[in-house]
C-alpha cells in the first residue's frame, strides 16, 4: 500500500479526536484513591489483611542500599489477583489510564525495609516476596501490618503505578508456590550470569513481564552477587539486555525490501515506525503536547531523542530513559521473528490524553502492536519522513534538528 494511501486509512476521524483531558479532567490522580480506605478496613482481618497477592512484587529506589521492598496484594478479594499484575494483556484488554490507575490503586504495597544483598535469603519477609516473585501464578499469603496505608498512589514514568503502601509486621505464604522448572535451573546455577539467565527464559517463552519481576526479587546472577534489583532498573535492564540478545541474532541476517511504516495509537500515545533497508540503525524521537503533565511549562512541543548504530550503545539512555528500550525491543521482536535486520525512527507523540504516567509498558505495547494489520511503503527514507512530517506536531527543521537519522537523510546514498 502507498504511504500516502495508508495514512488516510489511519487518520483519525472526529468521532476517535483526541480528547481534552486538560479540560475534562483533574490531573489530580488521588481522585482514583476515592474508597481506597473504606476497601481497606474491609479486606484487615484484625492487624492481617489474607488474601491472593499478584505475582509481582515491588523494590523501591529511596535508601539504596536499604530498600523499602514490597508485596502487592488486591484488598478486594473478590478479584482475578493476576488482572492486576503488569502484562501484555492489559493492552489486549483496551485498557485506558484511568483503568490501570485504578487497578492499581486497588492494591496494597505491603513493605519493610531490607539490604539488597540477598545471597541465599528465602525466609522471613524477603523470602516471602521471592517465592511470590518466582511463582508461575497468585500465590496466597497472610500479611501482618504495623500501621494504616498511606494513600498516596506511587507514580513513575518507567514503573506501573504502586497503590497505597502500610508498613508490615510479616509476611507468610499460605500455600506452596510452583515455580517454573526454567526459573529453577536459573536458581540452582548459581555461576550463571543474570545477562544469560534473562535470555535463557526469554527463550523459553517468559516475557519481560516475569523476567523482571523475577530480577528485581534477587533470584537472577552468580549466587553471591544476587541483589534486589529496584524495580525501576529491572524493567529497563530486561528490555535492554532482551534487546541486544535479539539484536545480535540479526547480525548476519538480510535487511528490509523496502522502506515499510507502520502505526498505532495507544493511551494517547501515537506512534509513528519507520523501516529502512539498511544495516541495524535505531532511534526514539519523543514529541510531548505543551501545557500537559509531560510538558507544562512551554507553548511547544518538547522534543527528546535517543539513538544508536549497529555497534549498539555503551551508555545509559538519559532524554527518553525506559522508553527507548521498549520501544527498541518491540521493533527487534518484530525483526527476529521476520529475520531481516533494518534502519529505524520511532517516533511518539504523546498527547495530553496521557494524563498520567501508568509504566513504560505501554511504550512497549504500543510499539509490539504496530506491526499488526497493513502498513505503507515509500521509495525512500526521506521520502517517508517527508510524508509524515505533514501529520506530526513539528516541522522537518525541528525534527532534523532532534533526530540523528533525520539529519543525516541528505548524506543517505539509500535516498537517490
Amino acid at each position: 500500500m502507498g504511504l500516502e494511501e495508508f495514512i488516510e486509512t489511519v487518520e483519525r476521524d472526529d468521532e476517535h479526536r483526541r480528547r481534552r483531558l486538560a479540560a475534562e479532567k483533574s490531573y489530580e490522580v488521588k481522585q482514583y484513591l476515592e474508597g481506597v480506605e473504606d476497601q481497606f478496613e474491609e479486606a484487615l482481618q484484625g492487624d492481617a489483611l489474607f488474601g491472593s497477592t499478584a505475582p509481582e512484587v515491588f523494590v523501591g529506589r529511596t535508601g539504596y542500599p536499604d530498600v523499602s521492598t514490597g508485596v502487592l496484594s488486591p484488598m478486594d478479594r473478590s478479584v482475578d489477583a493476576g488482572d492486576y499484575a503488569t502484562s501484555g494483556e492489559w493492552y489486549r484488554q483496551g485498557l485506558g489510564v484511568d483503568d490501570v490507575l485504578q487497578r492499581r490503586s486497588g492494591l496494597l504495597n505491603s513493605t519493610q525495609s531490607a539490604m539488597v544483598d540477598v545471597h541465599d535469603t528465602w525466609d522471613g519477609f524477603v523470602g516471602t516476596q521471592r517465592e511470590v516473585a518466582i511463582a508461575d501464578h497468585p500465590v496466597d499469603v497472610e500479611v501482618g501490618l504495623e500501621d494504616t496505608p498511606d494513600l498516596d498512589l506511587g507514580l513513575d514514568d518507567v514503573t506501573t503505578p504502586t497503590g497505597p503502601r502500610a508498613r508490615a509486621s510479616h509476611a507468610d505464604l499460605a500455600e506452596n508456590p510452583h515455580v517454573p522448572r526454567p526459573v529453577e535451573k536459573t536458581l540452582e546455577d548459581d555461576d550463571w550470569r543474570a545477562e544469560g539467565a534473562m535470555t535463557y527464559l526469554y527463550r523459553r517463552g517468559f516475557d519481560v513481564y516475569d523476567i523482571n519481576t523475577i530480577l528485581s526479587a534477587g533470584a537472577l546472577g552468580r549466587g553471591e552477587n544476587r541483589r534486589l534489583v529496584l524495580t525501576r532498573w529491572s524493567i529497563t535492564a530486561v528490555d535492554d539486555t532482551v534487546g541486544q540478545y535479539l539484536r545480535g541474532t540479526l547480525d548476519h541476517t538480510d535487511t528490509v525490501g523496502r522502506v515499510e511504516v507502520w502505526t498505532n495509537e495507544f493511551m494517547g500515545n501515537r506512534y509513528w515506525v519507520v523501516l529502512a533497508p539498511g544495516d541495524w540503525e535505531f532511534e526514539l524521537v519523543e514529541m510531548k503536547a505543551p501545557e500537559s503533565v509531560w510538558n507544562p511549562a512551554t507553548a511547544e512541543y518538547y522534543l527528546a531523542s535517543a539513538h544508536e548504530g549497529a555497534e549498539g550503545r555503551t551508555g545509559y539512555v538519559d532524554e527518553t530513559a525506559g522508553a527507548y528500550y521498549a520501544s527498541r525491543l518491540g521493533v527487534l521482536e518484530h525483526l527476529a521473528e521476520r529475520e531481516r535486520q533494518a534502519k529505524c525512527l520511532v517516533l511518539r507523540e504523546v498527547t495530553d490524553d496521557y494524563w498520567a504516567p501508568v509504566g513504560v509498558w505501554q511504550v512497549r505495547e504500543g510499539v509490539r502492536h504496530a506491526f499488526e494489520g497493513s502498513h505503507g511503503e515509500a521509495e525512500t527514507f526521506h521520502g517517508a519522513v517527508g510524508e509524515l512530517v505533514d501529520h506530526l506536531p513539528v516541522s522537518l527543521t525541528q525534527l532534523r534538528r532532534k533526530s540523528t537519522l533525520v539529519a543525516g537523510l541528505q548524506t543517505s546514498l539509500t535516498d537517490f
